[in-house]
């Protein structure tokens, strides 16, 4: 049975600069990966396995996390170790491959998947590289390999600003997405897919052995937390729910019916300071130096790995991060502005308003150049309302935050901290009125439930 779920609560941030669905031509090869740490909430001990010099195969592993030594992180191609990057006090922040001409494959088990146990099925896994694409719920961490999920929630669709199009980038690999099932359903007997019920999809309709969900609205309907919530929601600390992405799926069932892990993938190019917003085909880690020579206009740049609600600086010669599926440039908000003139004040239509503030004209169905300012500091939280208009569950986010803040436990489990991850929340940063790094605070708290 499925549900038609219609959610009013949300946001759309409409940006000029969507990819168009072609693969671009005019980019050098990347030459160098990498895999850092920070891409993995929860990871404690990080510790790199592989020394600078050493040859590697893609699905080798380079780095483990101390506190977990049983999950590999593995080279997305194959080349040599060039550089491992730390910080202060020796912290290791990413392992950096110089790629070969042609990758080579480190070789992992094939044989039909219904004679694969569970017990092979999450050995292999484990060894390969794949298993990162596991996200627990609640924390929204790494899935560790001794919980038994009770689900596995997949979303079928990205409603972020300028998301990729999975019709697009997993055209054809539907066999491979039905057999990342078959697999995972070894773990656990329930798999919700989320499928958009605005249109219809010819990679997902087709799929086996899900129960199907629609859902329809603003952002964050397609936010897997948002549709476990209106699925089966979580309830507590020990009610444990995987997530997986399409691309995840569509890496564990190439995996397990060719024997090596894939980490190709088209990513998107998009936003308002690209030159033709486009498509590539690379790999998870692709240093984006010679992607930001080819694409990128002018040099007063944000380059974001991700989108521009959830994703992160990475600047023109960075690395996209693990779970990034796009790559977003915007304008740096580093001008001042005056407020008679272009400020507060000034009646302007080129910047977007969700409060609909004084002299801000702008339509909330047009497409915007935004650049990365916020238009004021941090300052003491100002009770709106608003945040609850854009976040689609049953929560009350003003108070979940503070309570986070206060560090009250009970609180925060009443308040639903057990639902959420950084991206449910994202909206109400973006709309804050207060300048809040609502995320990091969303952060602090799953971490301070999970270490405490």
């Amino acid at each position: 049975m499925s549900n038609n779920v219609k959610l009013k609560k949300g946001f759309d941030i409409k940006l000029v600069g969507e990819a168009a669905e072609s693969i671009a031509k005019n980019i050098d090869t990347p030459t160098t990966f990498a895999i850092k740490p920070e891409d993995f909430p929860g990871m404690i001990r990080p510790k790199a396995v592989v020394k600078v010099g050493e040859k590697v195969k893609a699905g080798d592993p380079i780095l483990i996390d101390g506190k977990l030594e049983e999950v590999k992180y593995t080279s997305p191609v194959s080349g040599e170790i060039v550089e491992i990057q730390r910080g202060e006090r020796r912290k290791l922040l990413a392992v950096v491959v110089k790629a070969d001409a042609q990758v080579e494959y480190k070789e992992f088990p094939v044989k039909p998947i219904d004679q694969v146990s569970k017990e092979e099925a999450q050995a292999i896994l484990l060894e390969s590289g794949v298993w990162p694409q596991l996200v627990r719920r609640p924390y929204a961490v790494v899935a560790n390999p001794s919980d038994t999920p009770r689900a596995l929630f997949v979303s079928a669709f990205d409603s972020h600003p300028l998301a990729p199009n999975y019709e697009f980038t997993l055209k054809g690999q539907e066999s491979y997405i039905q057999a990342g099932i078959d697999v995972l359903k070894k773990f656990t007997p329930k798999v919700y897919l989320g499928l958009s019920g605005s249109k219809s999809s010819t990679l997902f309709d087709g799929l086996a052995g899900v129960e199907k969900n629609k859902f329809s609205g603003p952002h964050p309907a397609g936010n897997v937390g948002v549709q476990i919530h209106h699925t089966a929601p979580v309830t507590s600390a020990n009610d444990v729910v995987w997530t997986i992405s399409p691309e995840g799926l569509a890496q564990v069932g190439k995996l397990f019916k060719e024997g090596k892990y894939d980490a190709k993938r088209i990513i998107a190019i998009a936003g308002p300071k690209v030159d033709k917003p486009e498509y590539m085909e690379t790999y998870a880690g692709v240093n984006l130096e010679t992607i930001s020579a080819a694409k990128i206009k002018g040099d007063n740049v944000r380059v974001v790995s991700g989108n521009v609600l959830t994703g992160y600086a990475v600047g023109k010669n960075g690395f996209l991060g693990y779970y990034s599926n796009m790559v977003t440039a915007l304008e740096e908000g580093n001008k001042a502005r005056f407020f008679l003139s272009d400020g507060w004040l000034a009646p302007i239509t080129s910047r977007l308003s969700f409060h609909k503030a004084f002299g801000l004209l702008g339509s909330t169905s047009k497409k915007y150049a935004l650049d990365t300012n916020t238009n004021g500091q941090d300052r003491p939280f100002a009770v709106t309302g608003s945040f609850e208009k854009v976040v689609p569950m049953d929560i009350y986010p003003m108070y979940l935050l503070k309570a986070i803040l206060a560090y009250d436990y009970e609180n925060m489990e009443a308040l639903g901290i057990y639902e959420v991850a950084e991206e449910d929340l994202a909206l109400c940063e973006f709309i804050d009125v207060s300048k809040h790094d609502i995320q990091k605070i969303v952060r602090q708290g799953l971490d301070t439930m999970r270490l405490d």
